[in-house]
């Protein structure tokens, strides 16, 4: 397991810890850890690309990853009420329809490719804006900005959950040699 792996992993055990500090009203400590984690996800991605060693288990993990920080994220701070229920709804939502979307191609034989698009990486990007401007709300009276933060989180988080959901209709519909032209190389 290279170093790419092992920053992810951190990011996992990181989450936690950072939803104990976060319940325990310990806002600043909380921050940092989340912007920790957050950004042993850009290192892991830099130096996997950089070092070429992009493996399986990181094309799974990476992702399993920033999902649990972020759905964890979204989960406590509503339950702090610092973000409206219908939000931390929207996010969830999405991952599941697409898990269970992605469960379904599996069963039925198919074969994905979990590249992600455009529009699901400006996703993330604003969900962890939103969970970052909710934390910071309370010292900066930032209340308009969350306001417009999770409308364009949202926006974002939809589309993106419709494109792949078209994507996977593709790959429902496809046949087997369109398969075999899309699986991603890492898993051959």
């Amino acid at each position: 397991m290279g170093l790419p792996n092992w920053l992810t992993v951190l990011r996992i055990l990181l989450i936690p810890v950072f939803v104990s500090l976060l319940v325990y009203r310990r806002p600043g400590t909380a921050l940092a850890v989340f912007c920790l984690a957050s950004l042993t996800d850009l290192l892991d991605g830099y130096v996997a690309r950089r070092g070429g060693s992009q493996s399986r288990l990181g094309a799974f993990l990476d992702p399993m990853a920033d999902k649990l920080l972020l759905t964890a994220s979204f989960v406590t701070l509503t339950y702090l009420r610092a973000l409206p229920f219908w939000i931390t709804a929207v996010v969830i939502s999405r991952d599941v329809i697409l898990v269970l979307g992605a469960v379904l191609i599996h069963m039925t034989g198919g074969v994905i490719a979990p590249a992600p698009t455009r529009a699901g990486k400006l996703s993330t990007f604003f969900q962890i804006l939103t969970v970052l401007v909710a934390m910071l709300t309370p010292y900066l009276q930032a209340r308009p900005v969350l306001r417009v933060t999770i409308w364009i989180t949202a926006a974002f988080t939809v589309f993106s959950g419709l494109q792949y959901i078209t994507r996977g209709m593709g790959f429902l519909n496809a046949p087997p040699a369109v398969e075999r032209e899309h699986e991603d190389p890492l898993l051959r």
